[in-house]
């Protein structure tokens, strides 16, 4: 195996750049990060819809979240690879077929998340809020959506983790990821392939589980801060509480 690493990391890596399309991990990396970050708009509309006072919002935005996340995501990414050129009117490449499927895909999960975290706020903010005379858009973009984002943190990072792992299956449009790079490796061996997916899933494991790890110190920290505690280097000081004491006369 270390043999393996040794003759091929730049493969497993980045692909065949310069002289070829970016690919590897680094390509794993990038289409988790593209996909996260425009999933999240489309999330926070749905997740708004699901929560909306009208019906129709929360009926559409509903159907919409339950039929994506009862879809496989293969069948995602071949609804995306074969409606997008046709919606589009030309052809799209690979690596942005699979970054539209994870949008969509994502889009349906990542709504129910910011959804809970909407829901798990007190309910007398809210109606705080509109009795000084915020309106409902304001209300949820000035007091709701900040906190529901801040507390969905560790969850959206968990989904980080679910993007990273869905890339892999990217392969079957043959987008140059980290499970196409090694099976490319794979094909160059024939006689190694234990070993090289071995590789494989050693890295996504030290990857995800490091990720993983991530997102439950910020949930920690996250509840520390909803419980008015922490750490004895940073004591929390109540503001009711007066900093100095003096003596009774």
């Amino acid at each position: 195996m270390i043999d393996i690493l040794r003759d091929n990391w730049l493969l497993l890596l980045i692909g065949q750049y310069p002289n070829g399309p970016l690919g590897g991990l680094v390509a794993t990396l990038l289409l988790a990060i593209i996909g996260l970050l425009l999933a999240l708009p489309c999330a926070l509309l749905l997740a708004l819809g699901r929560v909306s006072p009208y019906r129709s919002l929360r009926f559409l935005s509903g159907a919409i979240v339950h039929t994506l996340r009862g879809t496989p995501f293969l069948m995602v990414i071949f609804w995306s690879y074969f409606a997008l050129p046709f919606l589009v009117g030309q052809s799209i490449s690979g690596f942005w077929t699979l970054v539209g499927a994870l949008v969509l895909y994502e889009s349906a999960y990542l709504a129910e998340v910011l959804r809970a975290g909407i829901e798990a706020l007190p309910r007398g903010q809210t109606e705080a809020a509109r009795s000084l005379g915020l309106s409902y858009r304001r209300t949820m973009l000035y007091i709701v959506l900040p906190q529901a984002v801040y507390n969905s943190l560790p969850s959206l990072l968990s989904q980080f983790v679910s993007l990273i792992k869905e890339t892999s299956l990217g392969y079957v449009i043959s987008v140059n990821e980290f499970t196409f790079a090694a099976a490319q490796v794979n094909t160059q061996l024939l006689t190694k392939p234990v070993q090289v997916f071995s590789i494989l899933a050693a890295t996504y494991f030290l990857l995800c589980f490091s990720l993983t790890q991530t997102a439950r110190t910020i949930e920690r920290r996250i509840a520390q801060r909803r419980s008015g505690t922490s750490s004895p280097r940073n004591p929390v000081i109540s503001l009711s509480t007066p900093l100095t004491t003096e003596p009774a006369p």
